[in-house]
């Protein structure tokens, strides 16, 4: 299977990655570290790949996905994983630059790399898109108002382009559950340490996420498992 995922330089994705690899699958990956895409290319070469791209820039999507897609078909499986957190603050002490940055990486982002990949998927009538998601998509904490805002908006976007797919195909909104990353140790910090890890986390996800189908066309899912 041919898997593109955003965000594989750390945390969730890098984890996924690891497995889908693991697992025997060729994985297509982006992120925004250098040094973190260096080590990727070196450890897993062709047919796998890895690339610096920012996926709130459009034209670094639209020149990334041109080159996977000229040298090959369009993915089976496509995962927009990558996101980032805000400053843990009230709403009103969040700068806009900070709220600008949430939404252009976990909204704008993710309809870039769509933009870009989906219709090669809609022309073979096949494949799976996957937007990580969040609890705090589904329900609400203080200090923590522009993330919520941009997971809810990912279930919405998923909910709606799942009606736009044609059958056969289909687009899946994800909770991952609550796991000790980067990410979640910027909110609770050390605390977060009593949360399972992502790579025992990935063990379950992947096989999870590579049993999705036209079934599961316009879903919210959560990694039973891992899930708060």
């Amino acid at each position: 299977m041919k898997i593109v995922l955003t965000g594989v330089t750390r945390g969730l994705g890098r984890a996924l990655a690891m497995e889908f690899i693991r697992l025997g699958h060729t994985v297509i990956g982006c992120g925004r570290s250098g040094d973190a895409i260096f080590d990727l290319r070196m450890d897993y070469q062709a047919p796998h790949d890895f690339s610096v791209v920012d996926v709130a820039l459009e034209n670094k999507v639209a020149i990334w996905a041109a080159k996977v897609l000229e040298s090959d078909s369009a993915p089976d499986l496509l995962i927009n994983n990558a996101g980032v957190m805000n400053p843990i603050a009230p709403l009103w002490e969040i700068s806009d630059r900070d709220f600008t940055r949430v939404t252009d990486v976990n909204i704008r982002g993710v309809a870039n790399v769509i933009r870009h990949f989906v219709p090669a998927m809609v022309k073979q009538k096949k494949g799976v898109i996957v937007n990580l998601s969040s609890g705090w998509g589904r329900s609400t904490s203080p200090n923590v108002a522009p993330y919520c805002a941009s997971k809810y908006a990912i279930e919405g976007l998923t909910h709606a382009m799942a009606q736009e797919l044609p059958e056969g195909m289909a687009a899946i909104a994800l909770n991952p559950g609550v796991i000790d990353t980067e990410m979640l140790r910027s909110c609770w910090g050390d605390d977060a340490g009593s949360y399972p890890k992502a790579q025992a986390w990935a063990k379950t996800a992947a096989a999870f996420i590579l049993g999705f189908g036209p079934k599961d066309n316009g879903r919210s899912l959560s990694v039973s498992s891992f899930e708060d």
